[in-house]
């Protein structure tokens, strides 16, 4: 009876694959094969079943049996789980073939891209019991039959590496050869794809391949472009690795292998090395493989008495590198070393050779390693979103004495893979970066002994490898940086500030926000919102978000006639007048479109405020009288931002010895509260300049400092601070609706110590926000600032007429408080003075507490509780604390300062 191998000449060329050694021979057999089988190599999933069909030798049964096992899990769901992605991987190191195998697994198309033509690194690698049953699973006793034979479980990376290309090449992956990745090519067009560039020109096919998953492998030294990378760096430790050839005879085999020999273990040993060779050590390993394996730490001044370092350096680069190191020595070292721990049992050791044809012995510094900030990113251009992951070196580099590095890459390849497969499902980008980053929280922590104990369970569902998961540990806000949205084109930056560059990060709110908008100003006549930036210049848009959400206020009848700036303000005062809104950037800016992050801010309150609100604009009662959802949470989260905004800025700018911040003055003159005027209907707009939207926005008006967008205020045409916006004599914090301008000094006040006017004119032109009525856009006096509340009529202290001498009141630091308190000033004994103003008044305390929600959508349902309040008031005993607090703010009379060298006259309480 003919034998399968004799009527079938394809077996012939399986065989040949199966027993390949080196690269070139694998996958000259392989070529070999398809040819015979009249198939194309690089043909995925399908490709393999039309190979399993037509070969039926004991050999390749057996074969097919392991990989149709692993196969058949249901988490590959028969190949089916990712037929529509497209993936390419940069490196055929061990976790690069490892994960271009599970995504063939799932069908995917695979592509890999390899710089080197062989495989040359025989660096042994330790392995975990769940590396060797995962690797035994996919056939690796067949291909190396010495797999895991001897006394410890180690492979080369040569032959781990040559196992993995021939399972990838079996289940399709398509792998070119001599092509060096240099980067992306994004796409050109709504409709086309990412592509990578390549070098040198590869074939047609190969340029023009489109792929929405690029897995990266190449090693620490290439990480693409937007991933950040941090050394961790302890003190300095010189590794030395050696290969001797291994001629397999019995003497060698007879040799025991040293899985780790360390000096605190064994310090005798390392005495009677450094006393026979001179060779001082902490440790040494020696694994039996290909080639006998050697590696070792050894010390500096060791190194530098033999003469392997030329000289010594403080620099590790410096130190070790090749103009540093004198190559015969350090073989000497090597080889003097290896023959006394293996006791001269190997014979005459002779050095294999590396890529390069010369002695594979090398000196580095395994204590400086780099670990990646993030394993994936997600970018997008026209529409087309490209998955980025890192496995391997790339992501982390492994401190080789612990032997982490080949059972931790094949976990990143596991978590990479189940990534794709979670992608293309269709779940939302920001979910699956965040559960990638949860799993990548893991990595570093892995052992063989806090991972599931049946390695048999092992899968590519993490659930199936690590104990207490949880996915979510990491929430999809926290990763919001690591969606890229690539710019169409350049957005222009403005150095001096902070509205150059949008966050990458908040791509996916940004998605959102947008959509939010176009619900919301769907249907108005000229507004066609496609983005955050332009679509908002001529002011229309503004305008229908707002009528939208208060209808009535600006009708689109209204807006004839009307410029882009016009338009624009109005709709930013009827924001902030009807709903609650207040600017964080000028008309000005929004129509220039030179502070796109501001605009995404201002929009973003919009949305916070009425995301929950039903869109049908007759549900909508008054101006925002129900509690809008979120706002505590958004008030709370605002004010703690604002402290340590202020915080840092006080650090930044020098505080005083009791902790506040110096004080800026303000002029004693009422500062303008007009903006700009607004051009005429149908004039051209012409853009402000750089210094007047500088001077707009980004300096606060009070202190003069920079404005951040997250800190800034508006009010009365200006923009502050929140922090320096506050109670010229408590210092509070000024909220809308709870404050006034003095007309007389120009200063903030709260309710309760805002001055009384004198004259009826000054409190008619103060009219409170019940009183004072909207203009019409065909008003030339256009509010610019939230209405100035009624002046209260008690306990308020009087305002100097126009015939009295100019007072002002002024914040006394410590030192002079108390050179004031050292001068014996008493006032005149006949003269009475006058009297206090009452500590606790009910009416001041109810109207300011009603005033300062005016404008938050809060109303206060509950007058019992101010009633208690008012009682619990009266009740207080009175605390000489209280009244040393009173007397810190003093009045000076501003014609004595210039009199006498220190103030005399004091406007007592």
């Amino acid at each position: 009876m003919a034998s399968p191998t004799s009527t079938n000449p394809a077996h012939a060329h399986f065989e040949s694959f199966l027993q390949a050694q080196l690269c070139q021979n694998v996958l000259s057999s392989f070529q070999g094969l398809c040819q015979a089988l009249g198939l194309e190599p690089g043909g995925g999933l399908p490709q393999y079943h039309k190979i399993k069909a037509q070969l039926n030798s004991w050999s390749a049964k057996s074969l097919w049996a392991k990989l149709d096992k692993r196969a058949g899990q249901p988490v590959y769901q028969q190949g089916q789980a990712c037929t529509s992605t497209q993936c390419l991987v940069v490196g055929a190191g061990p976790c690069g073939l490892r994960a271009a195998v599970e995504l063939a697994l799932l069908g995917a198309r695979v592509v890999l891209v390899e710089k080197r033509t062989k495989f040359s690194r025989h660096n042994v690698l330790h392995l975990w019991p769940f590396t060797i049953h995962d690797l035994r699973g996919l056939g690796a006793k067949k291909f190396y039959g010495r797999f895991c034979t001897g006394t410890l479980d180690h492979i080369s990376i040569r032959q781990l590496q040559l196992l993995l290309l021939k399972v990838a090449l079996l289940l399709g992956v398509e792998i070119h050869w001599g092509v060096t990745f240099t980067g992306l090519q994004p796409p050109t067009k709504k409709g086309s794809g990412w592509r990578a560039q390549l070098q040198p020109k590869p074939p047609a096919q190969l340029a023009n391949y489109e792929f929405d998953v690029l897995i990266s492998a190449a090693g620490g030294k290439f990480v693409p472009e937007g991933f950040t990378v941090r050394e961790m760096r302890g003190k300095l430790a010189i590794g030395i690795t050696a290969n001797f050839v291994n001629r397999r005879t019995v003497e060698e085999a007879q040799v025991p292998e040293i899985s780790g020999v360390a000096r605190i273990y064994n310090q005798s040993f390392f005495q009677s090395l450094l006393k026979a060779t001179g060779i001082d050590l902490e440790n040494i390993v020696y694994y039996k493989d290909d080639t006998h394996y050697f590696v070792m730490t050894a010390k500096k001044q060791c190194l530098l008495r033999l003469g392997v370092l030329r000289q010594d350096w403080p620099e590790t680069d410096r130190l070790l590198g090749s103009a540093n190191v004198v190559p015969e020595a350090l073989q000497r070292f090597a080889r003097a070393a290896a023959d006394f721990a293996t006791h001269g049992k190997l014979g005459k050791l002779e050095f294999a050779q590396d890529a390069h044809g010369r002695p594979d012995v090398s000196a580095f510094d395994f204590t400086s390693m780099m670990r990646a900030e993030s394993a994936a990113r997600v970018q997008e251009k026209h529409g087309a979103c490209l998955l980025l992951e890192l496995v391997g070196d790339c992501l982390v580099e492994p401190f080789w004495p612990l032997g982490t590095g080949v059972a931790r890459g094949f976990l990143a390849a596991f978590d990479a893979a189940w990534m794709v497969k979670r992608w293309a499902e269709g779940a939302r980008p920001l979910e699956v970066l965040a559960e990638r980053e949860s799993l990548y929280q893991l990595l570093s922590q892995t052992t063989p002994e806090n991972m599931h104990r049946n390695v048999s369970q092992y899968g590519l569902d993490p659930a199936t490898r690590y104990p207490n998961l949880n996915l979510r540990s990491v929430s999809p806000n926290q990763v919001r940086e690591l969606y890229d949205v690539v710019a169409k084109e350049p957005v222009r930056r403005n150095d001096k500030t902070d509205s150059g560059k949008l966050a990458a990060g908040s791509v996916g709110a940004q998605e959102d926000l947008l959509h939010w908008c176009q619900e919301q100003t769907a249907g108005y006549p000229g507004v066609h919102v496609t983005n955050l930036s332009s679509s908002w210049a001529d002011g229309l848009a503004l305008c229908a978000l707002v009528n939208r959400l208060r209808p009535g206020l600006l009708e689109p009848a209204e807006l004839q006639g009307l410029g882009a700036l016009e338009a624009t303000a109005w709709a930013l005062k009827m924001a902030e007048h009807e709903l609650g809104i207040t600017p964080v950037l000028s008309a000005q800016a929004v129509v220039a479109g030179s502070d796109p992050l501001g605009l995404i801010a201002y929009l973003s309150h919009f949305h916070s405020a009425f995301k929950s609100t039903p869109q049908n604009p007759g549900d909508l009662e008054g101006p925002v009288s129900q509690g809008l959802p979120g706002t505590s949470s958004a008030v709370l989260f605002l004010g703690k931002l604002q402290r340590t905004l202020q915080r840092t800025r006080a650090k930044e700018n020098g505080e005083d010895a009791g902790g506040k911040k110096p004080r800026l003055e303000v002029e004693a003159e009422t500062p303008s509260t007009e903006e700009p005027p607004v051009p005429e209907p149908g004039a051209p707009l012409t853009p402000p300049s750089h210094h007047q939207e500088a001077r707009a926005q980004d300096l606060c008006a009070l202190c003069g400092e920079h404005l951040y967008i997250l800190e800034r205020f508006f009010a009365n045409g200006h923009f502050y601070h929140r922090s320096c916006f506050c109670c010229h004599v408590c210092e509070a914090t000024l909220w809308p609706g709870s404050y006034g301008q003095h007309p007389g000094d120009g200063h903030f006040y709260c309710l309760q110590h805002l001055p009384q006017p004198g004259h009826k004119e000054d409190a008619g032109s103060n009219r409170g926000p019940e009183s004072q009525d909207l203009p019409t856009p065909g008003e030339d006096n256009m509010p610019s600032s939230p209405p100035t509340p009624m002046f209260p009529q008690e306990g308020a202290s009087p305002v100097p007429s126009p015939g009295q001498p100019a007072r002002r009141l002024i914040r006394l630091s410590s030192p002079e408080r108390q050179r004031l308190s050292s001068l014996n000033l008493s006032p005149d004994p006949e003269m009475e003075p006058p009297p206090k103003p009452p500590r606790s008044c009910s009416a001041l305390a109810r109207q300011a507490l009603e005033g300062s929600f005016v404008g938050w959508g809060v109303q206060i349902h509950n007058p019992h509780v101010l009633m208690a309040m008012e009682k619990e008031e009266e009740g207080r005993p009175s605390s000489s604390d209280e009244e040393e607090e009173e007397e810190e703010d003093v009045a000076l009379d501003l014609d004595m300062e210039q009199a006498k060298p220190y103030p005399t006259a004091l406007t007592l309480p």
